[in-house]
């Protein structure tokens, strides 16, 4: 790579405070991971009012809906490179095909795997052994958002042109205004005409009265999921506007790059595959880790991990959201030609993600109890709702003890993916999470067994530690300033 040095921005000039434009990109991009987080965490709330085994039926139906986009989404994320490189390089026009290209490709992966996987996901339930009931109410609830799945990736894909563009607020207000759909929508949903727990207070009278006047049976689990589908129609329709609206028409050229081109999604494939990969594998791991490792050992135990699962969601979402926003920096100043704004933009994101998780590592330990207790309906019987305090609070202490590692991990990934450095995470991650979270967990689990569940918890900790050493290697050893995704600005270009 040529050692000319350009201003940021292909001319813009370097902002005064890395701190602000760290901030600039990151709240908004935070603020949408943790939308998303909540929405799943007001479904698993509102479901727990049906009964805490709800929560863990619809923990393996999400995440068995979730497995299969993850894969598609990760290698799609890498949009947010391409979009960021040439928008540092002084080509943002050329940011959109990229975007077309990804709901393409989208399209084709809903009716490939999506579609047949909602098919045959009674079978995957039944064949891993899985209580029958909570089989069931798992099944009815991943097929739900497995059928709405395309709208999460085109929605997933549209973000990433806003993330690389510096522009992460339009995405934010979508984030918003879908939560806020989806908390009502999903409540009237759930109980429709039916009664309401009281504990839901007047929020609850109030979603009790649209259902009635509705005329809307109670849908329970499976109106959770729809809730989430309708709510994700809608966070795609916001961005989809403005995406496509006069003025970044003007600007960008936005609907005309809407036809189908083989090399822009070669492009997406040759950086994408490995992050594809990384992303997909880890949540298979992590799929194997909550369906299989800990619910094995009973309802009790599924219905606390996933409860415990919810929290560290609440956690690393936001340090996702810093990560993503490290990528957008990182990929705009490797397009510009600075490196060394790269690595110090990075060092910054990292240290910022250090601190909000490590507060929430902290809270965890303090407040485990509380926040497990939260997800426990009142008129359960006191020796089940004590079992699962006892074994969630051990969970989030076990949870705990990663954050400043998982912190690390997640920007050091979002700086090499934003320089196009996919591979090596992408291998090092499949070797990391089969040989710790899946070797790991079956090994405390044969050597271990009075640990019961808390067993697997403990290697998926050592699986964050040692991935975060992996990365953390691979970003100092400085390859990646040296990699290119599009062509170098010329200086004083436009």
């Amino acid at each position: 790579m040529s050692d000319t040095r350009v201003p940021s921005s292909a001319g813009d000039a370097v902002p005064a405070s890395p701190l602000r434009e760290l901030l600039a990109v990151a709240g908004p991009t935070v603020a949408t991971m943790l939308s998303y987080t909540l929405m799943t965490f007001t479904d698993k709330w509102l479901v727990s009012r049906l009964g805490p085994e709800y929560v863990g039926a619809q923990g393996n139906g999400g995440l068995a809906a979730w497995v299969p986009q993850s894969i598609a989404i990760g290698a799609l994320n890498v949009v947010n490179t391409f979009v960021a490189q040439n928008h540092g390089a002084g080509r943002p026009e050329r940011g959109p095909a990229y975007v077309w290209n990804a709901v393409w490709i989208g399209a084709i992966y809903w009716i490939v795997v999506l579609l047949p996987l909602a098919a045959v996901l009674p079978r995957v339930f039944a064949s891993i052994g899985m209580d029958a009931q909570q089989g069931a109410w798992a099944t009815q609830y991943g097929q739900i958002l497995l059928l709405g799945g395309v709208l999460n990736m085109w929605t997933r894909s549209l973000s990433q042109f806003f993330y690389g563009m510096h522009r992460a607020g339009i995405v934010m207000v979508a984030g918003i205004a879908a939560n806020i759909v989806n908390l009502f929508i999903s409540a009237v949903l759930i109980f429709g005409d039916g009664p309401v727990p009281d504990d839901l207070g007047l929020f609850g009278r109030v979603c009790g009265w649209m259902g009635t006047a509705l005329g809307i049976k109670p849908m329970g689990i499976a109106g959770s999921a729809w809730g989430t589908v309708i709510a994700s129609g809608v966070e795609l329709l916001i961005p989809l506007a403005v995406f496509l609206g006069p003025k970044m028409n003007a600007a960008y050229h936005t609907r005309r790059a809407w036809r189908w081109s083989l090399s822009h999604v070669k492009d997406i494939g040759r950086v994408g595959w490995p992050a594809g990969l990384m992303f997909g594998n880890e949540m298979i791991c992590w799929a194997f880790f909550m369906v299989y490792l800990v619910s094995h050992f009973g309802p009790e135990h599924a219905s606390a991990g996933w409860i415990a699962h919810q929290y560290m969601s609440l956690s690393f979402m936001p340090a996702v959201g810093i990560s993503v926003a490290c990528q957008a920096i990182v990929g705009k100043q490797i397009g510009a030609g600075r490196p060394d704004l790269a690595e110090a933009r990075a060092w910054l994101a990292t240290k910022l993600a250090i601190v909000y998780m490590g507060v929430c590592g902290v809270l965890f330990v303090v407040f485990r109890a509380s926040l497990v207790r939260l997800f426990i309906e009142d008129g359960t019987a006191a020796p089940r709702a004590d079992e699962l305090v006892r074994l969630g609070s051990m969970m989030l202490i076990a949870t705990a003890a990663f954050q400043l590692f998982d912190a690390t991990a997640m920007v050091m990934s979002g700086a090499l993916r934003g320089a196009g450095d996919t591979v090596f995470a992408g291998v090092a991650t499949v070797i990391a999470s089969w040989t710790i979270i899946v070797g790991g967990g079956f090994f405390t689990i044969r050597v271990f067994p009075g640990l019961e569940s808390l067993g697997p918890w403990i290697a998926a900790a050592v699986y964050i530690f040692a991935l975060c050493v992996l990365l953390l290697g691979r970003f100092l050893t400085g390859k990646w300033k040296s990699m290119r995704l599009v062509e170098p600005p010329t200086t004083g270009e436009a």
